[in-house]
This record gives structure tokens, sequence and C-alpha cells, in this order.
């Protein structure tokens, strides 16, 4: 437990330090910073395993550092997008791939993770509010690591599942590396940026709690009808 709770606040630290973090690794590595910041994000939207890579917060100082000089800016942007494009493109053939496979219980313990009835009412979910789910989970920690998953496993169509794959990933890349390019060096923010990625990181989780929150009152609701 001391452990985790050790490996938790040094993650913690590594989000509200970004800016340190990704300063230092210019500083001593020079372009390999466009590398690790790619598989950063690939590896955050197309691996199942690995939600708790900073996302949002690491595009905004991606964005602060390439306007100081440590990066080329659209170079940046469009690696991103690759590895954005490309990590949900592949998490959607994991979860297409594997998804049928557990539900059958194979490996055994799929069964114990997933039921046939989660699946007819995530494909049902995913008929009903598929391409804008793939679009907005772009904006979400954790939801957008799970999201293509679980479109493959719901068996959405690849071309419109491949078509709100890029234009989320171009939203999502666009509108936070450039908003830390052009803002990020504003004096206020610059002096703040700690401060700044919380507040990221709670506005990103904002929308997932208020799904929470209108969830429960829904079922409340439900139980008083019933």
């Amino acid at each position: 437990m001391e452990t985790l709770w050790a490996l938790a606040l040094q993650a913690f630290d590594v989000l509200v330090h970004l800016d340190d973090y990704l300063a230092w690794v210019v500083e001593h590595y020079g372009a390999w910073i466009y590398l690790l910041l790619f598989v950063i994000v690939f590896c955050e939207t197309g691996l199942v395993v690995t939600p708790f890579l900073p996302g949002d917060s690491l595009l905004f100082v991606a964005g602060t550092l390439a306007a100081a000089g440590g990066m080329n800016v659209h170079l940046l942007v469009l690696l991103l997008i690759i590895a954005a494009i490309l990590g949900d493109a592949v998490n959607y053939h994991i979860g297409r791939w594997a998804g049928p496979r557990m539900f059958r219980g194979e490996p055994w313990w799929g069964s114990r993770l997933f039921r046939p009835e989660h699946l007819a009412r995530t494909q049902a979910f995913y008929e009903r509010y598929g391409g804008k789910t793939i679009v907005i989970a772009r904006f979400i920690p954790i939801v957008r690591t799970y999201a293509p998953f679980v479109a493959g496993v719901a068996r959405m169509a690849y071309p419109r599942f491949a078509a709100y794959n890029i234009s989320g990933a171009l939203l999502w890349v666009l509108s936070l590396t450039y908003a830390g390019y052009w803002f990020g060096n504003l004096p206020w923010i610059r002096d703040n940026l700690s401060l700044v990625i919380v507040g990221i990181i709670v506005l990103s989780i904002l929308p997932a709690v208020v799904e929470v929150l209108r969830a429960r009152a829904a079922g409340r609701r439900e139980r008083r009808i019933a």
C-alpha cells in the first residue's frame, strides 16, 4: 500500500510539474523530446493499461515549451496528431480482436470481467452515441483510453470510427497544443503554470463527473418510481 501511495504521489508530482520535467528533457536530450511525446500520447490513447499517462496537460505544456523555442510547434502538432490517431486505431483493433474472446471466456478470466449483457448494452450505446462519444472522450482522462477499446468490442463500423478518430485527434491536439503555444508564456500563466495544469486536469475530468452524477440521479428517480 505504501508503495502504491508513493507511486501515486510521484505521478501527481510529474503531472503538476510537467514544465520542469519536459524542460529538463529538452535541455538534455534535444530532439528526442519529439519521440518521447509521440510514445506517451500513443500509449495513453492506444493501450488500455496506461490510462494514467498525462494527456491534456502534456499537450499544453509541450506547446508552452515550443513557444519558448524548445521545439518546432508545427512539427510537434503533426507528430502528436499522428500518435493520437494511431493510438485510437490500435486500441479499437485490440478491442475488436480481444473483446469477443473475453466474452466467450477466453482466457478464463475474460468471463469474470466481461458479460454478454454488457456487450449488448455497449453496442446499443455506440449505435446511438458512438461518434460523439469518440470525439468528446478525447478531452476526458481515462475515458479517452477506454472509448476506442469499447468501440472495437461493440463492433462499430471502422470507417465511421476512423472519421471520428481523426476529427477528435485534430480537435484535441490542435486546441490544447496551440493554446499552450499562444498563451502558455504569458506572465501570469508562466508564473502559475502548476495551477494552470491542475485546472486543465479538473476541467478535463468535470464532464465525466457530471455524467456520473446525472446517472446516479436518474437511477434514484427510477428506484423511487419503481
